[in-house]
């Protein structure tokens, strides 16, 4: 049996983790439902008027939101308004006992009602203050507001993604958003790890645009050694081939060949050796440069036959290759169902919702058979102020 983390009752390796979550809509409520998923006690402050903006963002399901549902399940609710002095003392009764401060407003807020990383430090020693922000807490830029698409634009993402030729296009996930929640989820188990060593809590600072540029992958290389700026390329990889979509009798599939030896294997599967020995693919270097050749000579065979065909023959020959699957394709595929990608949402007012559950596994916490509910607004004021004296 599959192995993963618990749910909210707190199963898993973050199990006694407390996080005071001030956050709303995507980067800090994906941090730390990553958190909960670990096993950490998620508590979700929110405007008491509307809550999380999120909550008024569709699909609707019975009138519930499935965009808040799918990155606030597991946690717990209590509505808070930080400018009133009787809500903000219930606040420091929280901070008190917690491990994790995370908030994702604009620099300065936070200190401006009270709640800055220094004040709480003085009162708090042990605390990771963790702030995810679209700039950071620092530099020019650090007040400005930020979006997903603001980060995709400003750190060059979006420079990379389409065809070439075609209108600025945004990555189809929220990478700007959840590259930051990872990023801080990330730095908050350093932090922890670094607080049992030493006993000292510390700032965690994680901007927008800095996580965009750090998954730029090797774009950044490409840009110092050619002094170009690279281009969006489609499907295709920028110096590994064949490495794309390609087109077949019926639709598209992928083929990659990371290597010299694994190219050869493919011709020789295929029956078409001559392409190795052809002096403009015989070496990766060679197939990327010539790579709109080796694709027209690769179709030219490919598109006789269906997806089935090649995904079936391929497979066989240990050739790397897949279909390009809708969404409804890959939550139905059965190696995502084996290991427990997609699981329903443990509330029958929302069914047949499904989730993307954690993609982490661990020995000794078993897989659930499905994802904690989220909260209602305000739902859990009662438990939390009775944990929390």
């Amino acid at each position: 049996m599959i192995a993963q983390t618990g749910a909210k009752s707190g199963s898993g390796p973050l199990s006694g983790i407390v996080v005071v979550d001030l956050t709303r809509v995507l980067a800090g409520p994906f941090c730390t439902m990553l958190l909960a998923d670990l096993g950490a006690r998620v508590i979700k402050v929110e405007n008491p008027k509307s809550g999380d903006d999120s909550r008024a963002y569709g699909p609707f399901i019975n009138g519930k939101s499935g965009y808040f549902i799918a990155q606030n399940r597991g946690k717990e609710s209590i509505a808070l308004d930080l400018k009133n002095p009787e809500d903000q003392a219930i606040l420091h009764r929280l901070l008190r006992r917690a491990d994790v401060l995370i908030e994702n407003f604009r620099p300065g807020t936070m200190a401006r009602l009270g709640f800055g990383q220094d004040a709480l430090k003085a009162l708090y020693p042990q605390l990771i203050y963790a702030s995810t922000s679209g700039f950071g807490q620092t530099g020019p830029y650090a007040d400005r507001p930020a979006y997903d698409i603001i980060a995709q634009a400003m750190g060059g993402i979006m420079s990379l993604t389409g065809h070439e030729d075609s209108p600025p296009t945004r990555v189809g996930a929220s990478i700007g958003d959840l590259g930051a929640g990872l990023f801080t989820a990330l730095g908050i188990v350093s932090a922890l790890h670094h607080r049992n060593r030493s006993g000292e809590g510390m700032a965690v600072d994680v901007a927008m645009l800095d996580s965009q540029l750090a998954l730029l992958e090797n774009a950044i290389a490409r840009y110092y050694s050619t002094g170009t700026s690279p281009k969006p390329m489609g499907a295709r990889h920028p110096s590994i081939a064949p490495f794309e979509a390609y087109r077949v009798k019926d639709g598209h599939i992928v083929i990659a060949c990371g290597n010299d030896p694994l190219f050869r294997q493919f011709c020789r599967a295929v029956g078409h050796e001559h392409l190795a020995d052809d002096p403009r693919f015989a070496t990766n270097a060679k197939r990327s440069e010539h790579v709109l050749a080796l694709k027209e000579a690769m179709e030219a065979f490919l598109t006789t036959q269906t997806i089935r065909h090649w995904l079936d023959f391929l497979g066989k020959a240990g050739i790397p290759s897949a279909p390009i699957n809708n969404v409804e394709q890959a939550i139905n595929d059965p190696q995502v169902q084996h290991r427990r990608v997609v699981l329903p949402v443990d509330d029958p007012s929302v069914a047949p919702l499904c989730v993307a559950g954690s993609p982490i596994k661990f020995s000794g916490f078993v897989t659930p058979e499905t994802r904690p509910r989220a909260p209602d607004l305000d739902e859990d004021r009662a438990r939390i102020l009775a944990d929390f004296p």
